[in-house]
Protein backbone atom coordinates (compact mmCIF):
# COMPACT_ATOMS: atom_id res chain seq x y z
CA UNK A 1 0.00 0.00 0.00
CA UNK A 2 2.88 2.18 0.37
CA UNK A 3 4.04 4.74 3.12
CA UNK A 4 1.57 6.81 3.91
CA UNK A 5 1.61 10.00 6.30
CA UNK A 6 -0.40 9.97 9.42
CA UNK A 7 -2.26 12.90 11.23
CA UNK A 8 -1.34 13.68 14.95
CA UNK A 9 -3.56 16.87 16.59
CA UNK A 10 -3.06 17.92 20.41
CA UNK A 11 -4.07 21.00 21.93
CA UNK A 12 -1.65 23.53 23.35
CA UNK A 13 -2.23 26.81 25.28
CA UNK A 14 -2.28 29.98 23.19
CA UNK A 15 0.82 31.07 24.78
CA UNK A 16 2.67 28.06 23.37
CA UNK A 17 1.11 28.46 19.86
CA UNK A 18 2.58 32.04 19.92
CA UNK A 19 5.63 30.79 20.66
CA UNK A 20 6.14 28.20 18.00
CA UNK A 21 4.69 30.18 15.69
CA UNK A 22 7.50 32.48 16.59
CA UNK A 23 9.90 29.55 15.89
CA UNK A 24 8.78 28.77 13.19
CA UNK A 25 8.90 32.17 11.91
CA UNK A 26 12.38 32.76 12.56
CA UNK A 27 13.25 29.95 10.83
CA UNK A 28 11.30 30.38 7.59
CA UNK A 29 9.25 27.33 8.05
CA UNK A 30 6.10 26.09 8.64
CA UNK A 31 4.68 25.45 11.89
CA UNK A 32 3.78 21.80 10.91
CA UNK A 33 7.11 21.88 9.54
CA UNK A 34 8.58 22.02 12.77
CA UNK A 35 6.58 19.62 14.49
CA UNK A 36 7.64 17.24 11.77
CA UNK A 37 11.43 17.52 12.60
CA UNK A 38 10.90 17.12 16.09
CA UNK A 39 9.10 14.22 15.68
CA UNK A 40 11.80 13.03 13.10
CA UNK A 41 14.26 13.81 15.60
CA UNK A 42 12.08 12.11 18.10
CA UNK A 43 12.32 8.95 16.84
CA UNK A 44 15.66 9.26 15.42
CA UNK A 45 17.04 9.41 18.97
CA UNK A 46 15.10 6.70 20.08
CA UNK A 47 12.92 9.10 22.09
CA UNK A 48 16.00 10.27 23.86
CA UNK A 49 15.44 14.07 23.12
CA UNK A 50 15.34 17.38 25.33
CA UNK A 51 13.68 20.42 24.42
CA UNK A 52 15.63 23.52 25.35
CA UNK A 53 16.54 27.03 24.44
CA UNK A 54 19.96 27.88 22.47
CA UNK A 55 21.46 29.23 25.02
CA UNK A 56 21.76 26.31 26.85
CA UNK A 57 22.86 23.95 24.24
CA UNK A 58 25.69 26.48 23.59
CA UNK A 59 26.70 26.69 26.82
CA UNK A 60 26.54 22.74 27.78
CA UNK A 61 27.73 22.17 24.41
CA UNK A 62 31.47 24.55 25.44
CA UNK A 63 31.65 22.56 28.79
CA UNK A 64 31.42 19.43 27.27
CA UNK A 65 34.35 19.71 24.88
CA UNK A 66 36.19 21.31 27.82
CA UNK A 67 35.63 18.74 29.92
CA UNK A 68 36.45 15.37 27.71
CA UNK A 69 39.94 14.45 27.24
CA UNK A 70 41.80 14.11 23.52
CA UNK A 71 41.81 10.94 23.20
CA UNK A 72 38.31 10.16 23.90
CA UNK A 73 38.02 6.62 26.42
CA UNK A 74 35.86 4.12 25.63
CA UNK A 75 34.53 1.56 27.66
CA UNK A 76 34.78 -1.55 26.71
CA UNK A 77 33.10 -4.74 27.77
CA UNK A 78 35.32 -7.58 29.12
CA UNK A 79 33.46 -9.86 27.24
CA UNK A 80 34.80 -8.06 23.86
CA UNK A 81 38.40 -7.96 25.14
CA UNK A 82 38.50 -11.75 26.15
CA UNK A 83 36.90 -12.48 22.41
CA UNK A 84 39.43 -9.94 20.84
CA UNK A 85 42.38 -11.53 22.74
CA UNK A 86 41.36 -15.72 21.84
CA UNK A 87 41.18 -14.78 18.09
CA UNK A 88 44.64 -13.10 18.41
CA UNK A 89 45.91 -16.02 19.48
CA UNK A 90 44.01 -18.36 17.04
CA UNK A 91 45.51 -16.18 14.08
CA UNK A 92 48.61 -16.58 15.48
CA UNK A 93 48.25 -20.37 15.92
CA UNK A 94 47.02 -20.39 12.11
CA UNK A 95 50.36 -18.23 10.78
CA UNK A 96 52.48 -20.49 12.69
CA UNK A 97 50.72 -24.16 10.80
CA UNK A 98 51.35 -21.81 7.69
CA UNK A 99 54.95 -21.23 7.99
CA UNK A 100 54.97 -25.11 9.17
CA UNK A 101 53.05 -26.08 5.52
CA UNK A 102 55.29 -23.68 3.36
CA UNK A 103 58.42 -25.18 4.91
CA UNK A 104 57.00 -28.94 4.68
CA UNK A 105 56.25 -27.81 0.95
CA UNK A 106 59.79 -26.60 0.40
CA UNK A 107 60.85 -29.83 1.45
CA UNK A 108 58.90 -31.85 -0.56
CA UNK A 109 59.70 -29.55 -3.54
CA UNK A 110 63.75 -30.36 -3.02
CA UNK A 111 63.40 -33.69 -2.40
CA UNK A 112 61.27 -34.18 -5.94
CA UNK A 113 63.87 -32.06 -7.30
CA UNK A 114 66.64 -33.82 -6.11
CA UNK A 115 65.02 -37.58 -7.15
CA UNK A 116 66.18 -39.37 -10.37
CA UNK A 117 63.42 -38.16 -13.23
CA UNK A 118 63.17 -41.59 -14.66
CA UNK A 119 62.05 -43.01 -11.10
CA UNK A 120 58.98 -39.97 -11.42
CA UNK A 121 55.83 -41.03 -13.27
CA UNK A 122 53.56 -37.97 -14.04
CA UNK A 123 49.99 -38.42 -14.76
CA UNK A 124 49.64 -36.74 -17.24
CA UNK A 125 52.01 -39.31 -19.18
CA UNK A 126 49.65 -42.39 -17.60
CA UNK A 127 47.08 -40.65 -20.04
CA UNK A 128 48.69 -40.65 -23.33
CA UNK A 129 50.20 -44.32 -22.53
CA UNK A 130 46.66 -45.75 -22.81
CA UNK A 131 47.79 -47.25 -25.46
CA UNK A 132 49.83 -49.57 -24.00
CA UNK A 133 47.44 -52.03 -22.07
CA UNK A 134 50.35 -54.30 -21.27
CA UNK A 135 52.05 -51.76 -19.30
CA UNK A 136 52.05 -51.49 -15.40
CA UNK A 137 52.69 -49.07 -12.83
CA UNK A 138 53.20 -49.70 -9.32
CA UNK A 139 52.25 -47.02 -7.02
CA UNK A 140 55.63 -47.40 -4.22
CA UNK A 141 59.23 -48.82 -4.03
CA UNK A 142 59.91 -51.45 -5.48
CA UNK A 143 61.23 -52.87 -1.19
CA UNK A 144 57.62 -52.85 -0.34
CA UNK A 145 55.81 -56.47 0.22
CA UNK A 146 52.36 -56.76 -0.56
Amino acid sequence: MGNKNKTISFRVSEDKFETLREIAEERDISLSAVFRDYVDTLVDHDGQVTVAPDHEIEAATTEETSSESFPPKVEVPKSFVREHERLELEAEHLREQLEEHKRYVTKLRTQLDEMDQDEVIHLEDLDEGEEEEDASYRIGSFDDEF
